[in-house]
């Protein structure tokens, strides 16, 4: 009488879990019964899509026994026989870890190991300073990356520092792709289209309070070009420069193969001609790769290029916005922009474009 009360749903599930120790004249069903194949699973460090073939005497439950493995179905089956798929989360610890999905036959509970290597270690990433982990990495081994990790801003010319490019929406324009990804690079390039220059800007669609970041960049070639790899704050409202602003890398064509590294706020920005910011000679940043870094913790800013370190500074300690506004999460932006206050400083040259920027890789490691 009570299975009668309850809904059909939890009563075909109590059915489920009963079935398979009252077939066979009322014997238990031993795991061997149960059989699963692959029996187990090494997957790959990256986020993906799995499935393994399921046959058990009866029907039949699956779930995972780890948050890593997620969206397993169906979680119950009144077949013997079916398909589970389910999703493994991208691993960005620092080491490998073991998981299992459970197929559940009446009282048996079948284990099926997945296991999973870091992604820091599958892709040969070794954390470049002691006691940081990989937690973020864009490696550009293809497309969807750019989708998958990234947002494009849809600006037109003239909105900041009196820039003369458009950066177009999805790194792509009637067809002419401002982003796109070629043998594992990614290149944002800044080309005539329409009579006006087109180009892209594109922000992380994650965000970080604290970290080492780095990026292996070939910087373009051409007086008007402005490349950039730099960090603003999820929360601008209070305007820039008070909300913070931390540029990496940036150089210009007039210019060529001065790097420098910023920071912004309301005490130091350029405006005022306070800016915090170093410049170095990096011998061939116009036509090679070179690695650009940032070690942000909540008591210094240290920016590197090629491990060599540029920028140095300090959090005064006094709780002041107007000279510490590095305490919230900021997210990373990469761009090449078309002349401008700093990129068209000595003019422009039109026979530069198209002006290709390079980046191989961009990483994140936290502590």
């Amino acid at each position: 009488m009570r299975l009668a009360l309850l809904s059909p749903v939890l009563a075909s599930l109590i059915l489920c879990a009963c079935s398979c120790t009252e077939r066979g004249g009322g014997q238990e069903i031993t795991e061997d019964k149960v059989v699963t194949d692959p029996a187990e699973l090494n997957v790959s460090a990256g986020k993906a899509d799995y499935s393994i073939e399921v046959s058990a005497p009866d029907s039949w439950q699956a779930y995972s026994n780890d948050s890593w493995i997620v969206d397993v179905s169906p979680s119950w089956s009144s077949s013997p026989k079916g398909t589970v798929s389910f999703t493994v989360q991208e691993n960005l610890t620092a080491s490998g870890r073991e998981g299992a999905v459970v197929i559940k036959c009446g009282s048996v509970r079948h284990n099926v190991k997945i296991t999973q290597p870091s992604a820091s270690s599958e892709a040969g990433i070794t954390p470049p300073l002691e006691g940081y982990k990989l937690v973020w990495h864009d490696e550009f081994d293809d497309e969807s990356s750019l989708t998958a990790n990234w947002k494009f801003e849809n600006w037109p010319p003239g909105r900041v520092n009196h820039e003369l490019q458009r950066y177009v929406a999805g790194g792509e324009l009637d067809g002419h792709k401002t982003a796109s990804v070629e043998s594992g690079v990614l290149n944002i390039t800044a080309m005539k289209y329409n009579g006006e220059v087109i180009s892209a800007r594109m922000n992380t669609l994650k965000s970080w309070l604290y970290c080492y970041t780095e990026a292996r960049i070939w910087l373009p070639k051409g007086k008007g070009t402005w490349p950039a790899y730099w960090m603003m704050p999820n929360d601008q409202s209070d305007g820039w420069p008070k909300c913070g602003e931390i540029d990496i890398m940036e150089e210009v064509g007039a210019n060529a193969n001065y790097t420098s590294s910023s920071i912004h706020c309301e005490s130091y920005n350029h405006v005022k001609n306070t800016q915090k910011t170093k410049e170095t000679y990096t011998s061939n940043a116009e036509g090679e790769f070179h690695v650009y870094a940032l070690e942000w913790t909540d008591t210094y800013i240290k920016s590197f290029v090629d491990g060599k370190e540029l920028l140095y500074f300090t959090n005064d300690g006094k709780n002041n916005v107007s000279t510490w506004p590095f305490n919230k999460t900021f997210y990373i932006t990469l761009n090449l922009a078309w002349g401008g206050d700093w990129g068209g400083y000595k003019g422009i040259d039109e026979s530069a474009l198209p002006a290709t920027m390079k980046i191989d890789y961009v990483r994140v490691f936290q502590k």
